[in-house]
């Protein structure tokens, strides 16, 4: 068997998990237990981490596959999954070498380990290159206290991956990355989680407190972890969980107007238009995708071309696309729906998806990207040809 269909199998039997509990998951704002437990079962945690130590070897487009899929059965799900492979695809491409780091690869892919993330903090509002907690070094130990204000699953992870100013000297920029496990940090609440959509992820606020040895700092500085893997790994993830969300819109839609031109004797209800609409955008939304995951995959290991212009502008951009499109396609199966999309009670029901869909250009705000990359646009050639 090869690993497409191996990964297929496994995948399958995580989203039967996960959409048989993905109404209750939205309704009581819980973390999608089943679902995780089943990844759990089927090694999926996992996949990321290299044969040598104890993984699949899988690639990012596997792991996207496994977003798209989940996305479709269970929006919290999906998104859990793509930020629990990104912080493993930062450990394996920046851990390798470091012995505590390479543990903890094997602790991933033993124990199937959940990690989470921290990176917003305080009031900088998403803005990851920048950090105000730093850690503080003692000898061969270190510490930490982060207002992380967003924390996804923050209570239910077993490690989480945090970013913080290398020292307290250092500027906001001047970042580090930490791997920490359960025995060496704490979490006190201190905000909740009450949200129109994306409710699973249960995104609380903590402080984070953090307590053990340098050996947790990874070796290569953020900057560089931040441009070769956080961002393009997290973006093409999160898009791929948002494109089966829209596609599971697009399937109620189909679904709802198939019915109602069979009631009509084959003549097509008002909102066929949209529906159309939904399916174009659905199709553009995978294309967009597709596109960055080869463009990523021609350069994943040229740290030059994904630090440069071209490279960063193409992946932030992406994120903003894919989650207006992802938006647009949800709210056009809803409007093929009409009433029976607008109900939350009902077989053509839309409004999950379009909830969920809604947290996406919020996710590291898009107006905060397209500003960012405003100057670097500029700097960018206009390509003259199709293929350029």
């Amino acid at each position: 068997m090869d690993g497409g269909s191996l990964f297929l199998q496994r995948t399958a039997a995580v989203a039967s998990a996960a959409a048989a509990e993905a109404e209750d998951v939205d309704r009581e704002a819980r973390f999608p237990k089943a679902a995780i437990d089943a990844a759990r079962e089927q090694k999926l945690l996992g996949m990321l981490i290299p044969v040598a130590f104890g993984g699949f070897g899988a690639s990012i487009p596997d792991v996207t596959e496994v977003c798209y899929t989940l996305g479709r059965a269970c929006a919290s799900s999906a998104m859990i999954f793509a930020m629990h492979q990104t912080k493993v695809a930062c450990l394996v491409r920046h851990g390798t070498g470091s012995d505590y780091h390479e543990a903890l690869m094997r602790r991933v892919a033993a124990e199937q380990m959940l990690l989470a993330s921290s990176t917003t903090e305080g009031q900088n509002g998403g803005n990851i290159r920048s950090s105000a907690a730093a850690v503080a070094h003692s000898d061969a130990e270190i510490s930490l206290v982060r207002n992380a204000t967003v924390i996804s699953y923050g209570a239910e992870a077993d490690g989480i991956v945090s970013i913080a100013r290398r020292a307290d000297d250092a500027a906001a920029s001047d970042q580090v990355l930490l791997a920490v496990t359960k025995d060496n940090y704490t979490l006190q609440r201190i905000q909740g989680w009450e949200t129109l959509g994306m409710r699973g992820t249960c995104s609380a606020g903590f402080e984070l407190k953090i307590n053990g040895p340098a050996a947790m700092i990874f070796p290569e500085s953020y900057d560089k972890i931040h441009a070769q893997t956080m961002t393009p790994v997290a973006h093409l993830c999160w898009s791929s969980a948002w494109a089966g969300i829209a596609a599971a819109a697009v399937e109620r839609a189909q679904r709802f107007i198939r019915k109602a031109a069979r009631g009509a004797g084959g003549q097509m209800p008002p909102g066929a238009a949209h529906y159309t609409a939904a399916k174009m955008a659905l199709t553009k939304l995978r294309a967009m995708i597709t596109a960055n995951l080869d463009l990523y995959a021609a350069h994943e290991y040229d740290e030059r071309a994904l630090s440069s212009l071209d490279f960063q502008s193409a992946i932030n951009l992406l994120k903003v696309q894919a989650s207006e499109l992802a938006v647009e396609t949800a709210m056009h199966a809803m409007r093929a729906c009409g009433l029976s999309g607008y109900r939350n009670d009902g077989e053509f029901t839309v409004g999950r998806h379009l909830r969920d869909a809604l947290s996406a250009p919020l996710m590291i705000n898009n107006d905060r990207i397209l500003a960012n990359i405003a100057t670097a646009s500029l700097m960018s050639g206009v390509p003259t040809s199709l293929r350029d």
